[in-house]
């Protein structure tokens, strides 16, 4: 020991029992062929990470590697482990109270739980809490009368007029409205005729270049275009308007080039030496658009200057440990006797392993033993008071009928006669141990529940 804990390289008599075995499964089947990613990311399989087709155990002799099989999902290779959870989703209702769930998956080879049973497999990939968007409903309104037609919207000849409502009688209540369009349009005709006025043609197609190439002291070709106004031409009585800018059009012919030259592939060089030493990778091979190379605009080579070949090193990557979660703290001691319902610290330690190490990995980093400073107070028996209402507690079944969420109050012994920290030459912060017996006045009901509502069925 060093520090007060075990170094994380001590040998266990257990490792081999707990290291990852990722090859279990090909003893009972054949390996399926796998599409395999260099690369895992949160359920992403990305495709500038694909390297080809080959059995899931070669590709997943990589832990850090991930595959596409027949079920077009993204699994990676690595040690089973639960994804992020999701963002919250919608409320179930758009008003009132309803409910909201967020879900996250066992992302991995193996299970991330050692539950067998669906209720208890939903509870630790689900979780639903309760939501209110609104207070209240949309209530639809009903509209006022019409109002006063509004005057004709040309002077001359033929348009329209308008009129309008409002949605007060009685106005909408929460977010409602009224069915149906606010405003009302009909024809107007005015007794007098309009004005044509000149409108322009589309343009014509541009004239040919007024030379077939460009030197580089001689002026640009130009070419040229027109249109008329004749689209529609204005009218004499009563006199329309010109239609405004010019008629022709002129442009420089900045793009004479000489003849283009396409190119055409180079020979492929040596292929590389393997990408990874192991597990799958690739070889790549490289070509120049040099044979010849395009010039004065040419198209360039068709296709890809570098190709790709996979290469198996059959060889199995490192998988490094992984810290398992800390035991239980073992019971409070001291070396100076009998602690217990004594206001005297003591000690206790919790412990962990270093799991899935294999393949010359790297070991977990940091200690195995844990330890803080403590009181024994298990079946003491202390003065107690009730605690406030805890929070409400997520909905239990999280989907499905039945579901309900409680909040408590609990009876809390009174620990004030005992120091927060002990030691003598360096104080830390003591830890209660054990559960207490703490006397308190009899409260008529501390425990309350409440129905969860619309809240979602459960996944087939």
């Amino acid at each position: 020991e060093k520090g007060g804990g075990m170094q994380a390289k001590e040998h266990h008599p257990n490792r081999e029992a707990r290291g990852w075995q990722p090859h279990v499964v090909a003893v009972l089947c054949l390996s399926q062929e796998v599409n395999c990613y260099s690369s895992f990311d949160s359920g992403n399989c990305d495709d500038l990470w694909l390297l080809g087709e080959v059995t899931m155990d070669d590709c997943c002799l990589n832990p850090h590697y991930g595959y596409i099989g027949a079920d077009r999902k993204c699994k990676s290779c690595g040690p089973p482990s639960w994804s992020e959870w999701t963002a919250w989703g919608r409320c179930s209702v758009s008003c009132k109270e309803g409910v909201s769930q967020r879900r996250r998956e066992c992302q991995g080879q193996g299970k991330c739980a050692q539950t067998t049973t669906h209720r208890e497999i939903q509870k630790l990939a689900l979780e639903t809490k309760v939501c209110i968007d609104s207070s209240c409903c949309p209530e639809q309104g009903q509209w006022s009368k019409w109002g006063q037609w509004q005057p004709c919207s040309v002077t001359c000849n033929k348009g329209v007029r308008k009129r309008a409502r409002t949605c007060t009688e009685p106005q909408p209540r929460c977010g409602g409205s009224c069915d149906g369009p606010s405003e009302e349009k009909e024809p107007c005709v005015v007794d007098l005729i309009c004005p044509t006025h000149g409108g322009w043609s589309n343009w014509d197609a541009w004239q040919p270049c007024s030379g077939t190439c460009g030197g580089e002291n001689l002026p640009r070709p130009t070419q040229r275009r027109n249109r008329s106004c004749n689209n529609p031409p204005p009218s004499s009585v009563p006199p329309g308007d010109e239609c405004p800018g010019l008629g022709s059009n002129t442009r420089t012919c900045d793009e004479l080039p000489f003849c283009p030259v396409n190119g055409n592939w180079g020979l492929w060089g040596p292929p590389s030496s393997c990408s990874v030493t192991c597990g799958v990778g690739i070889h790549e091979m490289l070509r120049q658009c040099n044979n010849p190379a395009p010039k004065h605009g040419g198209l360039p080579c068709f296709g890809s200057n570098k190709d790709q070949k996979i290469c198996n090193t059959k060889n199995h990557c490192p998988v490094d440990g992984q810290w398992s979660q800390w035991g239980r703290w073992e019971e409070c001691k001291s070396n100076r006797g009998k602690i217990r319902c004594r206001k005297i610290g003591g000690q206790q330690r919790r412990q962990r392993w270093c799991e899935h190490t294999g393949f010359d990995g790297e070991t977990c980093e940091g200690k195995i033993t844990d330890y803080r400073a403590c009181y024994d107070i298990n079946l003491c028996h202390f003065d107690g008071k009730w605690s406030e209402w805890s929070e409400w507690s997520q909905c239990d079944p999280p989907c499905g009928e039945g579901a309900k969420r409680t909040r408590e109050r609990k009876c809390i012994p009174d620990l004030s006669a005992y120091d927060e920290t002990v030691g003598f030459h360096i104080k830390v912060k003591a830890y209660f141990d054990g559960k207490p017996f703490a006397n308190c006045t009899l409260l008529k009901d501390p425990k309350q529940s409440l129905a969860c509502m619309n809240v979602p069925p459960c996944d087939t």
